[in-house]
């Protein structure tokens, strides 16, 4: 894919795809729910696609309707303890979300099951979810005795625990939280900062006693799940390509409509406002239990600042778009605390740094993050996307204002969480 330097604004409104982690979460919990959940504004893209799969060879009826551009998607919940042993091998594909959440699930099923991925999830880390489902007395086994995918799970019986987790992890607190619904007592999973709390919602909105006190959340076993009708928001982690995009195109005023701001994911908006840019939130009123918002911004000058702490487990998809930013920004950016973005879909701090400096940022690598020196004029490159999905589109973004021509390497990743994503950039810089 070529993407050439604009010297047009960026104008319009426009939605994005539906959550992709509430997308997720809908479809596991609607299988096991007793009766027919119904998903509007379903995330198309592959990950979740994996998810629908992997449910499907479980037994679950899950059919697929379009209507324009919108996707909704029909469970017919088998309920908990309805999952029918799979033929096959369970294969998430790409889907760090599908192998972790799907994993506590199945810790808890009464048959063998044996889940893997692609390439990328068979380098990704898993002992983060099996020792604390190992705690539990879940059977699960790294195949090839990696630490990684593939993972074989056989039958156990599963106890509560209270769990402390090293790092703040969505994925690693739900996959204990779902095992927990299986468990012989209550579970607890207890973070050192807020990291997502989808799980714990859709959990409570399916009927589950989940209660939350701080930074723990806890879940009563053997829920009887109903099943919902949920609309998924617009995925802030895809808003915040087209927003980056109307702060440092000149010119430019955007809006996305009916984005999701749990403010458990509302980082990148944060940092937009501490950089300076001009923001816009207007909340929607809503029955969902997740809020959401029309979001406006405005080419804006934007200055440096500093990102760490408790902040970044709220914008940790958002890092390489925040490092774009952070080019075209006056001043020092600092990004720390952020050692998880080694093991993401690429080494994404690698990824980060290499492609940005190919066109002319100042920036260097940290143990666990980077520093950025912005105000440098950028210029096209040959960017290597890594087959990741969140490289390719920051790049994407960052090529519209920068001198000459990028082009990115593999950029058919993109379909992982947004089929449409350089078909919406062409709309509006055409």
């Amino acid at each position: 894919m070529n993407i050439q330097h604009t010297t047009k604004g960026l104008r319009g409104e426009i939605t994005v795809p539906g959550d992709k982690s509430i997308s997720h979460r809908a479809v596991m919990l609607g299988s096991l729910a007793n009766g027919t959940t119904v998903i509007n504004h379903f995330l198309n893209g592959a990950d979740c696609l994996s998810t629908i799969d992997c449910f499907r060879k479980m037994g679950v009826s899950i059919r697929m309707e379009q209507h324009d551009k919108d996707h909704r998607v029909i469970v017919t919940g088998t309920g908990l303890h309805g999952l029918n042993v799979p033929d096959c091998i369970l294969d998430a594909g790409n889907s760090g979300t599908t192998v972790r959440l799907l994993s506590g699930i199945l810790a808890g099923q009464r048959f063998s099951s044996r889940l893997t991925g692609d390439a990328s999830i068979q380098r990704r880390p898993m002992k983060r979810i099996m020792q604390p489902l190992r705690q539990m007395g879940a059977n699960i086994v790294s195949v090839h005795d990696t630490g990684c995918a593939p993972l074989q799970i056989c039958p156990s019986r599963l106890r509560g625990i209270s769990y402390h987790t090293p790092v703040a992890s969505a994925q690693v607190k739900s996959s204990i939280l779902f095992a927990g619904m299986y468990a012989d007592a209550k579970t607890s999973v207890t973070e050192p900062s807020a990291s997502r709390n989808h799980s714990e919602l859709m959990l409570r909105q399916f009927g589950a006693d989940v209660e939350i006190n701080g930074q723990t959340a806890s879940i009563t076993p053997e829920p009887s799940l109903q099943a919902q009708h949920i609309h998924v928001p617009g995925d802030i982690s895809s808003a915040a390509y087209f927003l980056a995009a109307g702060l440092i195109v000149p010119g430019s005023e955007l809006t996305v409509k009916n984005v999701g701001i749990n403010p458990t994911r509302t980082g990148i908006l944060d940092v937009i406002q501490m950089m300076g840019g001009q923001l816009s939130v207007e909340t929607k009123e809503s029955e969902q239990l997740e809020p959401t918002a029309d979001i406006t911004v405005k080419s804006s000058s934007l200055h440096a600042c500093t990102i760490h702490g408790p902040l970044i487990p709220r914008l940790i998809d958002e890092i390489p778009m925040i490092a774009v930013l952070a080019c075209f920004a006056s001043g020092t950016t600092i990004i720390r605390d952020a050692a998880e973005l080694k093991v993401k879909e690429s080494n994404r701090i690698d990824s980060i740094v290499t492609n940005l400096q190919a066109m002319g940022a100042d920036i260097q690598p940290t143990d666990d993050g980077m520093i950025i020196r912005g105000g440098r004029p950028l210029h096209g490159a040959v960017i290597d996307s890594q087959m990741d999905h969140r490289i390719a589109m920051s790049f994407a973004v960052c090529a519209l204002a920068a001198e000459g021509v990028t082009t990115i390497h593999d950029d058919a990743c993109v379909r992982i969480s947004y089929p449409d994503f350089f078909d919406t950039l062409h709309l509006l810089n055409r």
